[in-house]
């Protein structure tokens, strides 16, 4: 996993450089509107830093994105003409904190407003994704596969056994977390487009 992992430090680096740079922003200017320090998004543009998944998000925000487009190549690539991502060319990364692994399924940069992202997450594990506005909407929907989770949204708590399936909009805080002994696995799609899923995040 540590080389699967340096390999998608250097794929989130080449993205956020190439992110900022379409949309014309410096690193102070990112980092006022992301909340992550000039510093840190110098390091994670070197590939010298292994962040995060809640600072991850934060950039994503800052850059307009859903995170998992921070998995793709970097936009200044060709895009891939390709219906299909293999199995062995989805970009799969671990987040150090909370240990759980995340998984892009969908093509990379295939034109679609939905995402496709697996996720097992270890028991005891837990993550909290601070950011409450994102511009474009995004709209999420969790599958739980195997296991259970508990999602807080705001004040609200689900727990989500096997089958079970949560829409969200991302505007508020949310919470993941396994308290049980086993780990889960799950599927999150996310639309960045207004598709009337429902309140949440």
């Amino acid at each position: 996993m540590d080389k699967m992992d340096n390999s998608v430090n250097q794929r989130v680096a080449g993205q956020v450089r190439s992110l900022r740079s379409h949309r014309g922003l410096s690193l102070e200017a990112l980092a006022k509107c992301s909340g992550v320090s000039r510093s840190m998004i110098s390091l994670i543009e070197r590939g010298e830093a292994s962040s995060t998944a809640v600072v991850l998000d934060r950039l994503a925000t800052g850059l307009g994105v859903p995170l998992a487009q921070l998995f793709d190549p970097p936009t200044d690539n060709a895009p891939s003409t390709s219906p299909i991502a293999r199995r062995s060319e989805q970009a799969t990364w671990r987040d150090p904190a909370s240990g759980y692994v995340r998984r892009n399924v969908s093509p990379a940069q295939s034109g679609g407003s939905f995402r496709i992202v697996e996720v097992e997450f270890p028991a005891g594990g837990h993550v909290a994704f601070e950011t409450t506005v994102h511009e474009p909407p995004l709209h999420q929907q969790v599958w739980v596969l195997a296991g259970s989770i508990q999602v807080t949204l705001g004040d609200q708590t689900h727990r989500l056994g096997r089958g079970d399936c949560l829409a969200m909009q991302l505007d508020q805080l949310i919470v993941f977390a396994n308290p049980g002994e086993k780990p889960a696995r799950y599927a999150v799609v996310i639309a960045t487009m207004a598709i009337g899923l429902g309140p949440g995040r």
